[in-house]
C-alpha cells in the first residue's frame, strides 16, 4: 500500500488492490481446487509450477505499471495464482509422502515460508530508504519464485524414479520369499511322502 500511494498519489480508493488480490485468491483456491482433483498424482506439481511462474512475473511486473488499471489487472493475476498455490499446497503433500507423514510435510514447508515473509518486508523498507523506491523490491521479490518454479519442474520425475527404485526392491524381496517358501516346501515334501508310503503299509 506505501508503494500506492506514493506511485498513484491522485488515486481514490487505492485499498481496492487488497481487496482484487483477496477475491480472486478465494476464486482460485475454488477453481484451481477442482482442476486438481481431475490431475492424476504427482502431476498436481505442474499447477504449482504454473503458479509459482505467475506469482513472481506478476511481482515483476508491479512497478511496470503506469497506470492504476495495470495494476489492478496485475493484482488479480496473482491474487487467482496465490489461490492456487494454497489450495494445491496440501495435495501435492500428501502425494509426496503419504498420509502418514503428511502434517509433518505440511509444517516443514510452512516454517520455510515464514522465513521470507520475516525477512521479506524489512529487506523491501531498507531497498526503499537506500535507493528511494520500491522497484529493486519488487523485481527481486520475483526471482525466488521463478527459481522455485524451474526446481519444481524435476519433482515428478524424481519421484517416478524412486517409486520405481521401490517397485524393483520390493518385488525381488517378494521373488526371494516366494524362492524359499518353494524351496521349505521341497524340502519338506520327501518326509510327507515316507510318513503317507509308511501309513499305507
Amino acid at each position: 500500500m506505501k508503494y500506492v500511494n506514493e506511485r498513484f498519489q491522485d488515486g481514490k480508493n487505492k485499498e481496492v488492490v487488497l481487496m482484487c488480490i483477496g477475491i480472486t485468491s478465494g476464486v482460485g483456491r475454488l477453481l484451481f481446487g477442482r482442476i486438481a482433483d481431475y490431475m492424476p498424482g504427482v502431476k498436481k506439481v505442474y499447477l504449482q509450477v504454473l503458479s509459482f511462474f505467475f506469482i513472481g512475473l506478476m511481482s515483476m511486473m508491479i512497478p511496470l505499471c503506469g497506470v492504476f488499471g495495470a495494476l489492478i489487472a496485475v493484482c488479480l493475476i496473482m491474487g487467482l495464482f496465490d489461490g492456487c498455490f494454497i489450495s494445491i499446497m496440501a495435495p501435492i503433500a500428501f502425494e509426496l509422502v503419504g498420509a502418514q507423514d503428511v502434517s509433518q510435510a505440511i509444517g516443514f514447508l510452512l516454517g520455510f515460508m515464514s522465513i521470507p515473509m520475516t525477512v521479506g518486508p524489512p529487506i523491501a523498507g531498507l531497498l526503499r530508504d537506500k535507493l528511494g523506491s520500491y522497484d529493486v523490491a519488487f523485481y527481486l521479490a520475483g526471482i525466488p519464485p521463478l527459481i522455485g518454479g524451474a526446481v519444481l519442474c524435476f519433482i515428478p520425475w524424481i519421484h517416478t524414479k524412486k517409486q520405481r527404485e521401490i517397485g524393483k526392491t520390493t518385488g525381488g524381496e517378494k521373488m526371494e520369499k516366494m524362492l524359499e517358501n518353494q524351496n521349505s516346501l521341497l524340502s519338506s515334501s520327501p518326509g510327507i511322502f515316507k510318513k503317507e508310503s509308511d501309513s499305507v503299509i
